[in-house]
C-alpha cells in the first residue's frame, strides 16, 4: 500500500509540474508589437510636420499649375510633387496662363524664342482678319442680290424712285421715304402707295433666313403732333404698322421687329432742304448673321454700295458687270492694271462697275 500510495503522490506530483509550464503571459507578444507600431507612427507623423519650406513652395507650385494644365499627378510623370529633385521648367506661352504669379506666359524664352511667338500670335491674327474679310465680301455679294430682286419686284411696279437702298454693319437698308407716299402726315395708316411698295418688298423678304428690323423715323421739324405725343411714339407707330403687314404677307413674327427713333437718326444733313422729306422715312433693315467682327468689315466689303443708292435692277448689274469685266480684259491687254489688282475688283464685287475696295 505504502508503494501505492507513493505512486499516487509521484502521480500528482507530475501533474503539478506540468501546469506550472503554461504561459499565461503571450498577449505581451502583441502588445509590445503595437507599441512598436505606434512608435513608428508617431516618429513618421513628427518627420511629416518638419516642413521644406522649399518642397513646400514646389508642392504650391504644382497645384497652381494644375488649374491651368493637365496635372502631372494624372499623368504618371515626375513633378515637384515627388519631393524629389527637379529642375524642369514648363514654359507657358499664352500670357497670363497662370494668373497670379505676377509673370507673363513667355518669361523663361529668349530673344529668338519671343520673336517666334510674336510671328505666330501675328500670323494667327492675319489669317483670322483675312478669313473675316472674305466671309465679309461674300455677305456684301448676298446683300447685293437681295438689293437686285427687291429692285425687280419694285421697277416692276413703277416704284423704284421711292427706294434707296445702302450696305451698312447691319446688313441691307431699305430706305422708304414716307413724306405724303407711305404715310400722310402725323398718322401711322399705311397709304395705298406704301401698300404697293411693302407689298412689292415682302416675297423676297419672306424667301430669305435672315431676321428683319423696321425702322420708323421722323424728320427735325419741331411740329406738334396731334395724334401722338411726339415724334417717338410717331415714328414707332409707323415701324410697328410696317411690321403688322410683313406678318400678313408670309414674313413670320419672330423674324421681325420694329423701333422707333423719331429724329434722331437722320438719313441726311437736317441743314440740307431735302431732309424734310428724305428724313421722313422708314428703313427696312436685312439683318446680316455674321459676327460683331465681320459684320464691321461689311461697309468696306460693300464698296460704293455702302453709300445711299437708287436700286440696281438684275438686268442692269448683270450689264454692269459685263462692262467690268471688259474694262478689267482691256487693262490686262494694254498692261495698265496688274494682276493684284485684278484680284482686288474681283473680290470686292463684280455687280457694279464703280465699285471700290
Amino acid at each position: 500500500m505504502s508503494s501505492g500510495g507513493g505512486g499516487a503522490k509521484r502521480k500528482k506530483k507530475g501533474h503539478e509540474e506540468h501546469e506550472e509550464h503554461v504561459n499565461h503571459e503571450r498577449w505581451l507578444v502583441s502588445y509590445a508589437d503595437m507599441l512598436t507600431l505606434l512608435f513608428v507612427l508617431f516618429v513618421v507623423l513628427f518627420s511629416m510636420s518638419d516642413i521644406n519650406q522649399k518642397k513646400f513652395a514646389q508642392l504650391a507650385q504644382g497645384l497652381s499649375a494644375s488649374f491651368g494644365s493637365k496635372s502631372a499627378a494624372f499623368t504618371g510623370n515626375y513633378a515637384p510633387l515627388d519631393g524629389a529633385s527637379n529642375n524642369a521648367q514648363i514654359v507657358q506661352i499664352d500670357p497670363g496662363a497662370n494668373p497670379g504669379d505676377g509673370s507673363s506666359g513667355t518669361e523663361g524664352l529668349n530673344a529668338k524664342q519671343k520673336a517666334a511667338v510674336d510671328r505666330a500670335v501675328q500670323a494667327e491674327d492675319r489669317k483670322k482678319v483675312s478669313a473675316n474679310a472674305d466671309k465679309a465680301a461674300k455677305e456684301a455679294e448676298n446683300m447685293k442680290a437681295i438689293e437686285n430682286k427687291v429692285s425687280d419686284a419694285l421697277a416692276a411696279a413703277k416704284l423704284l424712285n421711292n427706294v434707296k437702298f445702302t450696305i451698312d454693319q447691319r446688313g441691307l437698308v431699305i430706305t422708304v421715304v414716307t413724306n405724303d407716299v407711305v404715310f400722310a402726315g402725323d398718322r401711322a395708316d399705311l397709304l395705298p402707295t406704301g401698300e404697293k411698295i411693302l407689298g412689292a418688298i415682302a416675297p423676297t423678304l419672306a424667301g430669305l433666313p435672315n431676321n428683319v428690323e423696321v425702322d420708323g423715323n421722323t424728320n427735325q421739324l419741331n411740329a406738334r403732333t396731334k395724334y401722338y405725343p411726339s415724334g417717338w411714339e410717331l415714328s414707332a407707330a409707323r415701324a410697328s404698322a410696317s411690321v403688322r403687314y410683313f406678318t400678313g404677307h408670309g414674313i413670320p413674327k419672330k423674324r421681325l421687329s420694329a423701333v422707333g427713333f423719331s429724329d434722331t437718326k437722320p438719313l441726311i444733313d437736317p441743314k440740307d432742304p431735302r431732309s424734310i422729306t428724305m428724313n421722313r422715312r422708314v428703313d427696312v433693315v436685312v439683318l446680316t448673321m455674321l459676327t460683331a467682327d465681320q459684320a464691321a468689315l461689311l461697309p468696306d466689303a460693300a464698296g460704293s454700295d455702302s453709300k445711299l443708292h437708287s436700286g440696281q435692277t438684275s438686268a442692269a448689274a448683270k450689264a454692269a458687270a459685263e462692262a467690268a469685266a471688259k474694262k478689267v480684259e482691256a487693262d490686262n491687254a494694254s498692261g495698265g492694271t496688274s494682276t493684284t489688282s485684278t484680284d482686288t475688283t474681283d473680290h470686292s464685287t463684280l455687280i457694279t462697275a464703280d465699285t471700290k475696295n
